[in-house]
Formats: C-alpha cells, sequence, structure tokens
C-alpha cells in the first residue's frame, strides 16, 4: 500500500481535451468534443476522469482549447470541490497559454510541449497523458505497476479491434514481453495479432512516461518538422530503444468483452449510446464498485403519466431505455431510448433509437426515429424525424448511417 501511495503522489494526469471534434459536427459547434453529453447525465470527458479517481490518481490537468466554456464549466462545478489541495491534491483546466511560438496546439504532443512548465512546476516522477473523449473503465494504477516493473521509458495502453476497424488507429507489434516492436499510425493494411488474425492491437491513447524522457522526446520533436503528435511521431521514435511497452487493456468493466469506445463520429456516438440501453449493455453505468461520477443535479424523479387504457387513449410508457432525473413521458411512448435531464414526451408522441439530450420537448403525436437531439430543441406538436431520410437531409444533419442530429438553437416550425 505505501508502494501504490508514491505511486500516486509521484504521478501527474494530463488530459488532453481539446478537441475539436470535426467527425461529431454538430454536436461539437459550440463545444468541444470531451464536453459532449453523454448517456444521459454524463459528458464525454467524465469517464476519464472518473477512471483518474478510481485509480487514485488526484493530480490532474486538462489541456483545453477548442470552445473550452462549456468544459471548464462542467470541470469547475462538477469535478473541482472533490478535490482537498490541502492534501496535494487537484484539478485545473488549463488554456493555451501562447508561450511557445505565440500559436494554438498543433498537435498531441505539441499541446504537452506547450505545458512542459507544468511538469517542472509539479515536478513528477512519471506522467500520465489521456485521452478526454474515451468511454471505458480501467484502473490505471496496474499500468503505472507494469511500467515501473519493466524499467519502461514510456509504456502504451492497447487493447484488441477487429482488424477491419483498427485502420482508423496507430496499431502496434509486440514481442513476448510486451515490448513494442513495431508501430503502424492508421495503416492501410494493419497487421493483425499473431495467430488472431481478426484482430489488431491499437493504441488506446493511454500513456505513461517517465517524465525525463517525456521532456526530452518533445523537446527534440519540437526541433523538428513534424506533426508533433504522440501516434504520428512520438512514439514509433522510441521503438528503437527496445523500452517502449504496451500494456494490454484490463477492463474494470468485468464483462466478457473489453468495452473501449472512441467516440470519434455521429455514428459511433449514436452506437454507443444504444450499447447502454440493451438489456445486458456491455458497459455497465450501474456498477457501485467502480463509480461514475458527474455534476450533481438537484431535480425530482422521472414520471410517467396518464394510462388510459381504453381504444385512443394516452399512456405513458418507457421501454428499455435510460431516463434521467425531471422527465416527464406525459402520455407518449419512449422505447430503447436515452432522455437526458428534464426532457418531456407529450401525449401520443413516439421515441424510438434516439438521444434526446437536456430539456428536449417533444410536441404530442410527434415521431422520433434514430434521431439525436441536442439541448433545449423544442419538436413541434405532429413532427417526423428519421422517416424520410431525403426529406431530413434538406433541414438536418444525417450521418453515414441514417441518424438524424437536430443541434441546439434550432428553432422549427
Amino acid at each position: 500500500m505505501a508502494r501504490k501511495k508514491v505511486i500516486f503522489e509521484d504521478t501527474l494526469a494530463l488530459i488532453l481535451a481539446g478537441g475539436q471534434g470535426e467527425r461529431l459536427s454538430p454536436l461539437t459547434r459550440d463545444r468541444s468534443k470531451p464536453a459532449v453529453p453523454f448517456g444521459g447525465m454524463y459528458r464525454i470527458i467524465d469517464f476519464t476522469l472518473s477512471n483518474c479517481l478510481n485509480s487514485g490518481l488526484r493530480k490532474i490537468f486538462v489541456l483545453t482549447q477548442y470552445k473550452s466554456g462549456s468544459l471548464e464549466r462542467h470541470v469547475q462545478l462538477g469535478w473541482d470541490p472533490i478535490f482537498s489541495v490541502e492534501l496535494g491534491e487537484w484539478i485545473y483546466t488549463v488554456p493555451p497559454q501562447l508561450r511557445v511560438g505565440q500559436r494554438w496546439y498543433e498537435g498531441t504532443a505539441d499541446a504537452v510541449y506547450h505545458n512542459i512548465y507544468l511538469l517542472e512546476q509539479v515536478r513528477p516522477a512519471r506522467v500520465m497523458i489521456l485521452s478526454g473523449d474515451h468511454v471505458y473503465k480501467m484502473n490505471y494504477s496496474t499500468m503505472l505497476d507494469f511500467h515501473d516493473g519493466r524499467g519502461a521509458l514510456a509504456t502504451i495502453g492497447v487493447v484488441e479491434v477487429p482488424i477491419e476497424q483498427a485502420s482508423a488507429f496507430g496499431v502496434v507489434q509486440v514481442d513476448e514481453e510486451w515490448r513494442i516492436v513495431g508501430f503502424q499510425e492508421k495503416p492501410k493494411d494493419p497487421t493483425p495479432v499473431p495467430g488472431k488474425p481478426g484482430v489488431a492491437l491499437v493504441n488506446m491513447g493511454v500513456y505513461c512516461f517517465d517524465t525525463g524522457t517525456l521532456v526530452e522526446v518533445l523537446t527534440e520533436d519540437a526541433s523538428r518538422k513534424t506533426r508533433h503528435d504522440f501516434g504520428h511521431d512520438i512514439l514509433p521514435s522510441m521503438v528503437a530503444t527496445g523500452k517502449l511497452f504496451a500494456f494490454p487493456f484490463v477492463d474494470e468493466n468485468r464483462k466478457q468483452v473489453a468495452y473501449w469506445r472512441d467516440i470519434g463520429t455521429l455514428d459511433s456516438y449514436f452506437e454507443a449510446s444504444m450499447d447502454l440501453v440493451a438489456v445486458d449493455p456491455v458497459f455497465n453505468l450501474y456498477d457501485q464498485a467502480w463509480p461514475l461520477r458527474t455534476l450533481p443535479r438537484q431535480l425530482p424523479p422521472a414520471k410517467t403519466v396518464f394510462a388510459q387504457e381504453e381504444p385512443g387513449g394516452r399512456t405513458g410508457t418507457i421501454l428499455n431505455s435510460a431516463v434521467c432525473g425531471g422527465v416527464i413521458v406525459s402520455g407518449g411512448r419512449v422505447e430503447r431510448s436515452i432522455l437526458g435531464p428534464e426532457v418531456r414526451v407529450n401525449s401520443f408522441a413516439r421515441v424510438t433509437d434516439c438521444v434526446l439530450m437536456d430539456g428536449v420537448q417533444v410536441g404530442r403525436h410527434a415521431r422520433l426515429t434514430r434521431a439525436i437531439v441536442d439541448k433545449g430543441v423544442s419538436i413541434p406538436a405532429g413532427f417526423v424525424v428519421g422517416e424520410n431520410l431525403d426529406e431530413d437531409r434538406a433541414r438536418f444533419t444525417v450521418s453515414e448511417r441514417g441518424v438524424v442530429v437536430i443541434p441546439k438553437g434550432t428553432v422549427l416550425g
């Protein structure tokens, strides 16, 4: 236990949370990707922050950049009260300081390089670098133990994914000791795991560096013309050292299938949301042994209204759905959907396979199918979404797989 405490006290977490998230537009029109609501009451960044807290990491800098107001408010109100500065704990959001050449971040490695002065102030023995836009459960302390035990200069969290999906990620090859012997960033023909032709090992965007090594490789990279990116530049350059290791993902979700999702597109966002409303969801929001935290809100309980069983009557019905506080389903029907706080579904309306964010109002007799509706949008009475995609494309964004997205501020008449 004493050794664990030393590891935690000597480890700093840097969360990269400045992503623009262009492929998630229009959900990222007014907010950064890590600030996008997910799972009804959470923001995407809450899952990485919950992992830190559950792993005992309590020195955290959140590096922001793109449209960071919503994210900074969420961290300040929802997460800052959990930490005690008197006990050497903190969580701070750090916007770009323009310390390097008066320019914005040009890559993931560049974002950390801009903030090397933070490492000089804190002087940690090691740094965890984490992405703020992934959904998974991971105990980082087991990775820190692995890193120290191998005498690694840097360690990468890796997970197996189907080979047909691996081209979207960095693909690594390892030897019997999990030493990385090859690294391909988003290859057209990913190298499969030996003996497993259907899967590849991909980079999760979870890194552990010895601080001295991190400063050295970032400084060297900054002097060259590169993308200044961990996946494209930093990590491949370290393979030759023989001290770059891969840590196989251990899922705290305790399911047979390891769950890790990069919420990078509208379709991946929608599919990950629908994962949550399965009868036996692969990603478990209800595990008290690994609590997921967010900004608490004081809201009344959800309720259904009306149970008129006669022909033509209205019945408030919710089936196979996740429903947050303050929701009222008043004579409407909701199936396989996620309803954020204070959503209202009015009489005879039907909501099927949808994500409705905070405060959405669905009018009487409206029908929504395979749609994502952002905060505060009012759907007029009788309005239909998701049944004629040609009509929907003329009014809204429609994803490659036919999910209709209605952004914040949309006025429908």
